[in-house]
């Protein structure tokens, strides 16, 4: 066996010996086929509060909060406590047999801040399982009802869903099926509900009616009786913080109700106070799903856990079927794990003990401080809502072509950043903001500045290399 050789994490050299022995072991996530097991990605020591710390010993405020996660902050003693509370009490239950008390609490919890009829929820591991559950769900049930054609899955164009296979069969992001497998025969993608990439002369009322009609006429063509649910994130978060028109998500339930399609709806990152509530379905945008799914914030990042929120009027229907005894073959080892649940209890608390009514109060002025980067000539929209927001670059205003630009400008921008103490999430020509919910205003325009003198460096460096005219 390999000797082990550890160096203390702040210990001089410690960043390069964890990059060194990562890049000779470790995997990273969405690799590149030239780098995939030899890959070393910048290194993070600790993090206090919105702020985390690099291998220069430099301060960044955590601009995207991990990966949409980590909304009550870095090192919040209220969740280690619980988690080591937990762990000393109970640290494991099968649920196959058993039944922990913070599971059953958290339960009882969720339901309360659900809209009406969600009542009762199935713990997975996080949001790619919690997807593949509810889609699972969907097809033991219409299984059970005999009607087993009814399976098809209407997802969308620049959708996230998942890395699971069925999750990500529903994925609507062209890269992420240029390598990948997929269920393509089981899932039809209806177009992006983008207003701002809207067809030119369209107003944005308009461009809702042609999204309403395209489902109409979708669901009309496959038939009604062939499609099990329509799957949709209330904002597209990883498609770039895509805010849909006004209406458009009512619409949409409405005709999947009338056409007997559940609406699941993908709470994964929208939810645990990232808009200001518990759920975003009904308090923010006035529906009330069949089901949703979860994950990322209800820890806040500190332990995996994710699940889907169920109506009771759907399990009541399977309990009234002719077929008692079908079981729904479906879980986790790690399903409803007591330490999860403990510290989803925690950050409850913390939500509901004023993060909420802060996110509340902030977000108003977190959207109008970054909309004052929209005229930077290299940005073409700033948008955002809650604590969440995008700044998508574009060669020109009149095309909006992210293609004439190198498509590598959200990383040049995230690297300008980086230097000044903020970090973002690049995409592509997008740079997306979600940043832990305990923020303060001082705080936003802190990362306004820096996002204000990035964006301007990328501009000279795209000018300087003859990537981009100005």
């Amino acid at each position: 066996m390999a000797a082990v050789h550890k160096t203390p994490v702040g210990a001089p050299g410690a960043a390069e010996a964890v990059t060194a022995v990562a890049s000779r072991h470790l995997v990273q996530p969405w690799p590149t086929a030239e780098t995939i097991g030899a890959e070393a990605r910048g290194f993070l020591g600790d993090g206090d509060g919105i702020y985390v710390h690099d291998s220069e010993g430099r301060r960044l405020i955590d601009g995207p909060a991990g990966m949409w996660c980590v909304n009550a902050g870095h090192r919040r003693p209220e969740l280690v406590e619980a988690m080591s509370r937990q762990a000393m009490a109970l640290s494991y239950n099968s649920p196959w047999y058993t039944t922990s008390e913070p599971s059953a609490l958290l339960a009882e919890r969720l339901a309360a801040h659900a809209p009406a009829g969600l009542d009762h929820v199935f713990f997975t591991t996080g949001g790619s399982s919690a997807v593949e559950t509810a889609l699972r769900f969907m097809q033991f049930m219409n299984n059970v009802r005999g009607r087993p054609e009814k399976k098809m899955i209407l997802s969308r164009q620049g959708a996230y869903h998942g890395s699971t296979f069925l999750s990500a069969s529903l994925n609507g992001r062209p890269r992420d099926h240029d390598w990948m497998d997929s269920l393509s025969s089981q899932v039809i993608k209806l177009s992006c509900p983008n207003p701002f990439r809207r067809p030119a002369g369209h107003s944005e009322a308009a461009f809702c009616d042609s999204l309403v009609e395209e489902l109409r006429a979708t669901i009309e063509r496959v038939g009604a009786e062939r499609i099990g649910a329509f799957v949709a994130e209330p904002v597209m978060a990883s498609g770039g913080v895509i805010i849909p028109p006004t209406g458009y998500l009512p619409r949409i339930r409405a005709l999947c109700a009338q056409n007997d399609i559940l609406f699941i709806a993908d709470e994964v990152v929208t939810a645990f106070g990232r808009l200001g509530h518990v759920f975003a379905a009904d308090d923010v945008f006035g529906i009330a799903p069949d089901m949703i799914t979860f994950a990322k914030g209800v820890t806040s990042g500190y332990f995996p856990l994710g699940g889907v929120m169920l109506s009771s009027a759907l399990l009541e229907t399977l309990r009234a079927s002719n077929h008692p005894d079908a079981m729904f073959s479906h879980g986790y080892t790690y399903s409803s794990h007591p330490i999860g649940c403990a510290v989803a209890l925690a950050n409850l608390d913390l939500l509901e003990g004023g993060l909420l009514a802060h996110v509340r109060g902030l977000s108003d002025y977190f959207q109008e401080s970054l909309s004052t980067l929209g005229d930077l000539a290299l940005v073409g929209e700033v948008r955002g809502i809650g604590l969440m927001a995008c700044i998508e670059c574009v060669a020109d205003h009149v095309d909006k072509n992210p293609l004439a630009l190198d498509l590598e400008v959200g990383k040049r921008i995230d690297r300008h950043c980086q230097e000044r103490g903020l970090l973002v999430r690049p995409l592509i020509n997008m740079c997306v903001m979600s940043p832990p919910l305990t923020i303060t205003r001082a705080q936003i325009d802190t990362m306004t500045e820096i996002l204000r003198e990035s964006i301007r460096a990328t501009m000279d460096e795209l000018v300087r290399e003859g990537l981009w005219a100005g």
